[in-house]
């Protein structure tokens, strides 16, 4: 039997003010085929998983906290108990707009890396209304700050 336990699980932290901890795939001891699911912690006013796509569907479930989600041309608040379905390729952006940090569970599927990870990490995150279509009308703006040394 193969456990993950999110108490042992260090996760990461990226410029977006979030740290994300693979419950299944990545660097979890539980590796799947045909999904992968993570635990996000996104700081209070403003951490955010920034606006990207992937080929991947996904769901986000909000399990406490209190955040923007904009999806493709939408942009609506979610808070604890509630989940949203991202299609494939359609473009999204989470950001915690409370006071205190937003815990959320994603799952994907199938399993494998996607793009948005590396690039925020690497500064190369295609900019909202620039490279890659725009975040809808009022929305929190998208973080692309690369990393500081």
């Amino acid at each position: 039997m193969t456990i993950a336990d999110i108490q042992q699980i260090a996760g990461r932290g990226y410029p977006a003010r979030r740290r994300t901890r693979n419950l299944v795939g990545g660097a979890s001891p539980i590796q799947a085929n045909n999904f992968s699911m993570g635990y996000v912690v996104l700081e209070p006013k403003g951490g955010q998983v920034p606006w990207h796509n992937q080929e991947q569907e996904e769901v986000y479930f909000v399990v406490e906290g209190t955040g923007e989600m904009c999806l493709g041309e939408e942009r609506q608040t979610l808070s604890g108990g509630q989940a949203v379905f991202i299609p494939p390729t359609v473009f999204h952006q989470l950001t915690n707009i409370g006071e205190t940090p937003l815990v959320m569970i994603y799952c994907y599927g199938p399993a494998g890396d996607v793009a948005h990870w590396r690039q925020e990490l690497d500064g190369t995150l295609p900019k909202a209304g620039v490279d890659v279509p725009a975040l809808p009308e009022g929305a929190w703006p998208q973080c692309t700050e690369k990393p500081k040394a």
